[in-house]
């Protein structure tokens, strides 16, 4: 059995990373909207109790999941903790005297809940008390109207504002001076503003290593100048190699010592992720968490495709498609600072070939456009079951990761 969800960031107005919406789909062959509602909740609640729990999936964060009236009466928010669910009620269901008992029940045992999707009516009101979060698509909601939510919740400060389907930093700045606590969308994963940024010296190593680690035949040696002029790299280097995963037989005593017991794979690794977590340490967490889930998915999927391809090259390009929204420039003036390999160029600067592709079809499932997931999946001749489970892993190796590079 195989758990097909997307998870979609929510972060705070300081774009620290909040929870995750789980987007459902029955499987790879079924587009989300022709699955009734009960069922795609049903079938997220049935996988996180007896395929992969739902804080696997999520990283330990909150995870907001869509809730009928129906499985609400059915009592299967109670299947998961207060602590790893947040109780989204669906747009579709109408306020009336049963969601009402619902609603006190579920707030009375401690859930978290929020209104999805939310159009003002004055009925809401006698859900206020218990509600702690209302979503509004900023898209589809004026300003006025917002103005209007407010002046119905000012009564109620418990009461949070999430803004969703939040594209732009404008969007964004928009939506913090509009009192907003809570940010879905992907602006954080698009360029601020573009701006000229100078890398710092130990960036500048990184981006050298980066380059080095590209190439088809490592040049030890090369490698080892690298790390021996950056003291913050070494220390680095030297913390990661005495990781107890690598299974030391001695101390280690030099630099490349510990090269050679990291072995090319798992330096190429430390390299780019050292490099994506460190470069712009302004930027939301969740952009560089997201960055290595891409690369171990490219990693994980680069020999499944046709034409096969390197993985570490693959690995290296995942992690640096987002290199622009990283740094705050376009991806022109990125390109041109770092020494990689054109194989890598080209696939970020044309958008075309094969490991392109891969690079979409990760946009498309981040997006849960399943729809479009398939046709894609089809041209790279993989197999979809396979492909979902690479996912998956993809997002649970990032969530480990992010905690030893940090």
């Amino acid at each position: 059995m195989y758990f097909y969800a997307a998870r979609q960031p929510i972060l705070d107005k300081n774009k620290n990373l909040f929870a995750y919406e789980l987007l459902f789909r029955d499987s790879i062959d079924n587009v989300f909207p022709e699955i009734d509602g009960d069922v795609a909740t049903s079938k997220m609640v049935e996988a996180s109790q007896f395929n992969m729990g739902i804080h696997e999936f999520t990283g330990n964060k909150p995870a907001f999941i869509n809730f009928t009236l129906d499985t609400l009466s059915k009592g299967y928010p109670a299947m998961l903790t207060k602590e790893e669910v947040v109780v989204e009620i669906l747009e579709t269901i109408k306020p009336g005297k049963k969601l009402l008992a619902l609603c006190q029940d579920l707030h009375q045992k401690g859930y978290t809940l929020a209104l999805d999707d939310y159009i003002h009516q004055n009925v809401w009101a006698h859900f206020y008390p218990y509600i702690k979060i209302i979503k509004i698509d900023i898209q589809d909601t004026s300003f006025e109207q917002i103005k209007e939510i407010k002046q119905a919740i000012a009564k109620y400060p418990h009461i949070q504002l999430l803004a969703e389907k939040v594209e732009t930093y404008e969007e964004y700045n928009q939506a913090l001076e509009l009192g907003f606590e809570y940010f879905q969308g992907y602006f954080f994963s698009k360029p601020e503003m573009v701006k000229t940024k100078n890398l710092s010296p130990s960036q500048i190593a990184m981006a050298e290593l980066l380059y080095e680690t590209s190439k088809p035949e490592l040049d030890l040696a090369s490698i080892t100048s690298v790390f021996e002029r950056d003291v913050t790299l070494s220390y680095k280097l030297l913390r990661y190699a005495n990781s107890p995963i690598f299974r030391r037989r001695s101390e280690i005593a030099t630099i490349k010592q510990a090269l050679v017991i990291l072995g090319s794979a798992e330096l190429k690794r430390f390299i780019g992720l050292m490099f994506a977590a460190n470069v712009n340490p302004d930027k939301p967490s969740e952009l560089i968490n997201l960055s290595m889930a891409r690369a171990k998915f490219c990693e994980l999927v680069a020999t499944k495709v046709t034409p096969p391809l390197d993985n570490s090259i693959a690995f290296l390009t995942g992690l640096l498609s987002l290199i622009d929204a990283i740094l705050d420039e376009d991806i022109e003036t990125v390109l041109e600072k770092l020494p990689l390999s054109q194989e890598i160029k080209d696939t970020l600067l044309t958008k075309k070939g094969v490991m392109a592709a891969l690079i979409t079809l990760l946009e498309l499932i981040e997006r849960a456009e399943w729809d479009k997931t398939s046709l894609v999946m089809d041209k790279l001749q993989l197999d979809k079951e396979q492909t979902v489970e690479f996912y998956n892993q993809a997002l649970a190796w990032a969530d480990e990761q992010a905690q030893q590079v940090s």
